[in-house]
């Protein structure tokens, strides 16, 4: 019977884990107060997506007012609606977390890339600061040092690797 619980409690973890490592993990389960929760071992309050799952369906399908089933889950109303609309236009993926904030440069453009690698191609050189000025003089926009170097990175060309000479400060 020990061995039951040590393979179970090891199954918990790893399953933790995998949520963790996915974006999926509810980071506090214990503000899930709904009696699925707590009566049935198949239901897991770590596991987001089911919670957020089982949330709009609460009320979609079981008819519990929104007020309550956000209280039962431990969100807000506003969250409850972001979820239920997650779920309505995008189906069980759309509960899945996302990325926040930027997800990739957004001052630089594919053109200012190419324009960038036809100076390097023209001048092989040309230094970090005089690159940047050429942008800003072609296109109007200041670009952060790093900000250039990264989005060239990016394109994975071993020409272009951080640390290479074209990166050198002078």
């Amino acid at each position: 019977m020990g061995e039951l619980t040590v393979a179970k409690a090891k199954s918990r973890n790893e399953k933790t884990e995998a949520l963790a490592r996915d974006g999926a993990l509810n980071l506090h389960p214990e503000a899930v107060r709904d009696a699925l929760f707590a009566d049935n071992a198949f239901f897991d309050p770590a596991d987001l997506v089911q919670v957020r799952y089982e949330m709009v369906r609460r009320h979609e399908v079981d008819d519990q007012a929104i007020s309550e089933v956000a209280a039962n889950f431990g969100v807000s109303r506003p969250t409850f609606y972001k979820a239920q609309a997650a779920l309505a236009t995008a189906g069980l993926a759309g509960l899945l977390p996302r990325q926040r904030g930027p997800k990739g440069g957004h001052k630089l453009s594919q053109e200012m890339l190419a324009f960038d690698t036809e100076l390097r191609a023209g001048s092989p050189v040309i230094t970090m600061p005089e690159r940047l000025a050429a942008l800003e003089a072609r296109f109007d926009v200041r670009v952060h040092r790093r900000s250039l170097e990264r989005a060239v990175a990016r394109k994975k060309n071993p020409d272009y690797a951080v640390g290479s000479a074209s990166f050198r400060r002078r």
